[in-house]
């Protein structure tokens, strides 16, 4: 108790501050609540395939899969996301959110976005998981990431490369995409103060016109 009031002693500002620190305190934890908010980091803690077209970047992708054999049977968490063990499952929810949510926001993403050496795995654990019954039999169910990058074996979209993603290399690459973009996050007032008027809750990605 002693040790939790010295602590307390020690961290409360000197009289004189007091009140602008509580000022400053409340003004970031409203920025960082507005930061949750927009973010629309609550939805990450979901498996729905909605969450990752918080990211512009992700529609041609998300209309791919939403268009192909696998919408109808999986999600994009079934093949990105381990499904072995409850602590493995979030640990990579998280630190590939966060590095996906920093890459977007500061626009360091490549124009054609690859798959990393983890995700590798990830996605070939999960074909196997999913159609064991037709691999069962082959070697290709001990192929893993780390083996195929040393080129010991092969990776199930080595061969079915277009398999859910269809052609999809780059935000070019699927013009004709059709996805409902998510509500938008800003107050209407604050919409009318910087564009006259309020666009539409849901917006869609414009065609090209050849």
């Amino acid at each position: 108790m002693k040790a939790l009031k010295r602590l307390f002693r020690f961290l409360l500002p000197p009289r004189n501050w007091r009140f602008t620190v509580v000022i400053l305190s409340g003004i970031f934890t409203g920025i960082l609540f507005f930061v949750v908010y927009v973010s629309n980091a609550v939805s990450y803690l979901s498996d729905e395939p909605e969450t990752c077209i918080n990211c512009h970047v992700m529609y041609p992708y998300y209309a791919s899969w939403d268009k192909g054999s696998h919408g109808r049977d999986a999600t994009c968490a079934d093949c990105h996301v381990p499904q072995d063990n409850f602590i493995r499952q979030y640990y990579v929810k998280a630190t590939d959110g966060l590095a996906h949510a920093t890459y977007f926001t500061f626009r360091w993403e490549p124009q054609v976005i690859q798959i990393k050496s983890r995700g590798k795995s990830v996605v070939q654990e999960n074909c196997i998981r999913c159609h064991l019954d037709m691999v069962d039999m082959v070697q290709l169910v001990e192929v893993t990431g780390e083996i195929a990058e040393k080129d010991e074996g092969k990776l199930c979209w080595d061969c079915h490369r277009e398999t859910p993603h269809g052609s999809v290399r780059s935000l070019s690459a699927a013009p004709h995409a059709l996805v409902e973009r998510l509500p938008s996050v800003m107050p209407a007032w604050l919409e009318n103060l910087f564009f006259g008027e309020s666009p539409s809750k849901t917006r869609t990605l414009p065609q090209n016109e050849n």
